[in-house]
C-alpha cells in the first residue's frame, strides 16, 4: 500500500454497492481498515458486504455516518471514497466536504493502489469485465502472484477481488480500466488490453471523437517498456510502448483465434501468434465474442510466462463473470441466460451467441434499457440488435443517475424493432408474462436492476 494510504484507519465509501466500489471496500477491509459505507438500495452485493463485516446504511443522513468517522479529530486517518453516481445534493457528501474530509474518487484510489506494482489493465466499451476476469483466472490458476480489482463477480473466485502478495517482486495487479468519467486516465499500466472503442458514455464525452481521443490518451500511458494489446482495426494511433493486435476475424494480426466451432455446447478454437500455434483450446464460457476476449487474455498470459498446458487448463475451467452470458437454467424444457448487455454491440453478441448455441430453439429476450441518454443516442442500434430475437419483452428504462428526457422511453425503441412479437410490460407483470409464454430460451438483458429477476425466473423455470 502506498505511503498516501498507509496511515488511513477508516475508509468510508459513498456508493459502496457499486461493483468497483465494493471491490475497494473488500480490499481495505481485508487490509485491516475499519470500513463502512452508504448506498441507496439493498442489493445482494451490499447484503454480502454486510455479512463480511462492512457496516452499510441506506438513508442519506449525516447522523448515520459512523460516529468514529463523523467526529474524527484526525482527518488524515479517514479516507472517503466517492463514486461519480452520487448526486451533487447528497447530504453526507456535502457534510464531509464542508468539514474538510479527504474525499477522492474511486479511480484515484485504484491509481494509488496500482502505483509501483506491475499493472495489467483492460479497457474497452465492452468485453473488459470478461477479459480482465479471465486474465486474473489464468494467472491465478497458473500459480502467478496475482491481485485483481474486477468489474464483475468472478464465478470462479465468487468475488470481484483477488488478493495476492503485494510485497513480493513478482506480484501483478489485474484491473478493469473504466472509461466512464475518464477513470482509466488514473492508470499507468505495464500491459494494457483495449477490446473495443464503440461510442458509449456520450453523456460524459459529448461525441465519439472525444471518447476515442481519451482512449488514445490511455494507450499513451502504457509504460515505454510495456505492451499494448488491442483489437485489430481500432484507431489507436502511435504509442510509445510496443503495440500488438489481436482478432478472430483474420490471421493478419499478432494474435489470432482461428477455426472457431461449437462442439457439445462448448466453443473450441486455435490460437496463433508469430512464435506459437496452440490447437483445439476449449473455452468454458459460451459465446464467439468471448473467444475474442480469450485470445486477448491468452496473449498477455503467454507474455507473462504461462505455459501452454496451464493456459489450456485455465481456459477450460473458466466459468465467467456473473451476468456475462451466465446460463442459470439448462434442461430439456428451458434455457435461461442472463447478460449485462446494455449497448447495441453487446446485445448483438449475446443474442447471436444464443442463436449459435441453440440454433433450433425460439429465443425470447427481456430487455431493460439503461439510461435515458444511452437510449436516445443508440435507439436505432438497439432496435436493430433486438430485432435478432424471435420474441421481445421490453421493460421501462432504468434511469440510474439521470432524470427523464422528454420523448425518450422504451416505447421509442419498441416502435423501431422489426419483429412482430414484441411488447412492453411492467416489472410487476413480468413473471406472469414469462409463465404464460413458457419460453424455450429466455434471456434477461440489461445493466439496471433487471438482475433482481434472476432468482424468481430460475424458480419459475425449474
Amino acid at each position: 500500500m502506498t505511503s498516501e494510504l498507509a496511515n488511513i484507519k477508516y475508509v468510508y465509501l459513498l456508493g459502496v454497492g457499486g461493483i468497483g466500489m465494493s471491490a475497494l471496500a473488500r480490499y481495505f477491509h481485508a487490509s485491516g481498515k475499519i470500513v463502512a459505507g452508504y448506498d441507496k438500495t439493498v442489493t445482494p452485493l451490499t447484503s454480502q458486504l454486510e455479512k463480511e463485516g462492512i457496516a452499510i446504511h441506506y438513508d442519506d443522513s449525516i447522523e448515520l455516518i459512523p460516529s468514529a468517522i463523523r467526529n474524527s479529530e484526525n482527518k488524515s486517518e479517514v479516507l472517503v471514497i466517492l463514486t461519480p453516481a452520487i448526486p451533487k445534493d447528497h447530504q453526507e457528501w456535502n457534510y464531509l466536504a464542508l468539514n474538510n474530509f479527504n474525499i477522492v474518487k474511486r479511480s484515484k484510489v485504484l491509481g494509488l493502489l496500482t502505483g509501483g506494482q506491475t499493472t495489467l489493465a483492460v479497457a474497452g466499451t465492452h468485453g473488459k469485465t470478461t477479459t480482465s476476469t479471465l486474465l486474473a483466472h489464468i494467472l491465478h490458476s497458473a500459480g502467478k502472484n496475482t491481485s485483481a480489482f474486477l468489474g464483475g463477480i468472478s464465478s470462479n473466485f465468487k468475488s470481484n477481488l483477488l488478493i495476492g502478495q503485494p510485497n513480493d517482486k513478482d506480484h501483478c495487479i489485474v484491473v478493469e480500466a473504466d472509461e466512464f468519467d475518464r477513470s482509466f486516465l488514473q492508470l499507468f499500466p505495464d500491459i494494457a488490453i483495449i477490446t473495443s472503442m464503440d461510442p458509449d458514455h456520450l453523456d460524459i464525452y459529448g461525441n465519439i471523437d472525444e471518447m476515442q481521443h481519451n482512449y488514445r490518451l490511455f494507450a499513451g500511458q502504457v509504460k515505454e517498456d510495456g505492451v499494448l494489446i488491442y483489437k485489430k482495426g481500432l484507431p489507436i494511433g502511435e504509442v510509445k510502448s510496443k503495440s500488438l493486435s489481436y482478432s478472430i476475424e483474420t490471421n493478419d494480426c499478432d494474435f489470432a483465434g482461428l477455426n472457431i466451432r461449437v462442439e457439445n455446447g462448448f466453443y473450441h478454437f486455435d490460437f496463433k501468434s508469430a512464435d506459437k500455434a496452440i490447437k483445439d483450446l476449449v473455452l468454458g464460457l459460451p459465446g464467439r465474442h468471448n473467444v475474442e476476449n480469450a485470445v486477448a487474455a491468452s496473449a498477455v498470459a503467454l507474455i507473462l510466462g504461462v505455459s501452454e498446458e496451464q493456459l489450456r487448463a485455465a481456459l477450460k475451467s473458466f466459468t465467467g463473470a456473473q451476468r456475462r452470458f451466465e446460463i442459470h437454467v439448462r434442461n430439456e424444457n428451458h434455457v435461461y441466460v442472463d447478460d449485462y448487455a446494455h449497448h447495441p454491440t453487446e446485445l448483438n453478441a449475446a443474442i447471436l451467441s444464443a442463436k449459435e448455441l441453440f440454433p433450433t430453439k425460439k429465443i425470447t429476450g427481456v430487455f431493460q434499457p439503461h439510461l435515458f441518454t444511452r437510449t436516445r443516442d443508440f435507439v436505432d442500434g438497439f432496435a436493430e440488435s433486438l430485432s435478432l430475437l424471435d420474441s421481445l419483452i421490453m421493460l421501462d428504462i432504468y434511469p440510474a443517475r439521470e432524470l427523464p428526457i422528454p420523448g425518450i422511453t422504451s416505447q421509442t425503441i419498441l416502435e423501431k424493432v422489426t419483429i412482430s412479437d414484441k411488447m412492453l410490460v411492467t416489472k410487476e407483470d413480468l413473471l406472469a408474462e414469462i409463465k404464460h409464454r413458457n419460453p424455450e430460451v429466455i434471456m434477461t438483458l440489461g445493466a439496471g436492476d433487471i438482475d433482481q429477476f434472476v432468482e424468481p425466473i430460475k424458480h419459475l423455470l425449474n
